[in-house]
C-alpha cells in the first residue's frame, strides 16, 4: 500500500484516517466539499485535496487515480441518494485491484443474521423517518449503498461501527460478523480507533468481502470475549 484516497476526508472520521494513513507512510489524497478544505489545514503540506462532492464522478475519478487503497465515509446526506452515488463512484472508478473500505453503522446487515436490541430498533424506527421528513438524511440510502457494495466483486470491506466517542486511541478494535454477538455487547468505540480499523483493513486480506462490526478492544465485552480468528 503506497497511496490512499479518502472520500470524505474533512470529516471527523476522515481526519483521523489521515493521521493513521500518514503514520503508516502512505501518500494521502482525498475529496471534500470546497467549504471544508480549511479543516485540513494541519496537513495541507502533506496531503493532496480534491475539492468537490464525494458523489461527483468527475472529481472522484481524478482523486482515486493511482491509488491502491480507497477509504470511503458513507454519509447518507439529504434525500437524493448521496451515499449510493458515492459508493457507486468508488466501485466504478477505483483502480483495478485497489482495496476499498467503507464506513457505516451497525444498522447495516449483510445476511440478515444480526440481532438488534428492542431499544436500537425503536430508535431507528423513530429517528430515520424524522431525518428523512426534514430532508436531513436518508438512512435507507446507506442501506442501498451497502447492498450495492455487497453485490460487487471488488476487494471491499464494509466496517460497521458501534456508538462512537472521542478520546485517545485504545488500540485496534475487535470485531465480529454479526451484531448481537457477545464481543460487541459494550457498543462503544473511539472514533480514532474506527479510523484505525478502516486504515488497517486495507492491508488485511482476511477482511476482503467482509462486513465486520467493531467494538473497542478496551471495552468490557472487547476484553472478555475473544475476537474471531
Amino acid at each position: 500500500m503506497k497511496r490512499v484516497c479518502i472520500l470524505g476526508i474533512s470529516g471527523k472520521l476522515g481526519r483521523y484516517m489521515v493521521e493513521h494513513a500518514l503514520a503508516r507512510g502512505y501518500e494521502v489524497q482525498g475529496v471534500c466539499r470546497p467549504e471544508s478544505v480549511g479543516k485540513l489545514g494541519p496537513w495541507k503540506d502533506r496531503i493532496r485535496v480534491f475539492p468537490g462532492r464525494t458523489d461527483d464522478r468527475t472529481v472522484v475519478a481524478d482523486a482515486v487515480k493511482g491509488c491502491d487503497g480507497v477509504l470511503v465515509v458513507l454519509v447518507p446526506w439529504g434525500v437524493s441518494g448521496y451515499a449510493t452515488k458515492t459508493a457507486e463512484a468508488a466501485l466504478d472508478l477505483a483502480e483495478p485491484g485497489a482495496r476499498l473500505a467503507f464506513s457505516c453503522g451497525w444498522h447495516i446487515t449483510r445476511d440478515g443474521k444480526d440481532r438488534y436490541s428492542l431499544g436500537f430498533r425503536l430508535m431507528l424506527g423513530i429517528v430515520a423517518p424524522l431525518m428523512r421528513l426534514f430532508r436531513f438524511a436518508d438512512i435507507s440510502d446507506q442501506v442501498r449503498a451497502c447492498d450495492t457494495i455487497f453485490a460487487s466483486d471488488r476487494d471491499w470491506t464494509v466496517v460497521r461501527g458501534s456508538d462512537l466517542e472521542e478520546g485517545p486511541s485504545e488500540g485496534l478494535p475487535v470485531w465480529s460478523e454479526h451484531v448481537g454477538d457477545a464481543v460487541l455487547a459494550s457498543n462503544r468505540t473511539r472514533r480514532t480507533d474506527f479510523a484505525l480499523f478502516m486504515v488497517a483493513a486495507l492491508t488485511d486480506r482476511s477482511l476482503i468481502r467482509k462486513a465486520p462490526a467493531i467494538v473497542s478492544c478496551a471495552s468490557p465485552s472487547g476484553r472478555s470475549a475473544a475476537p474471531p480468528a
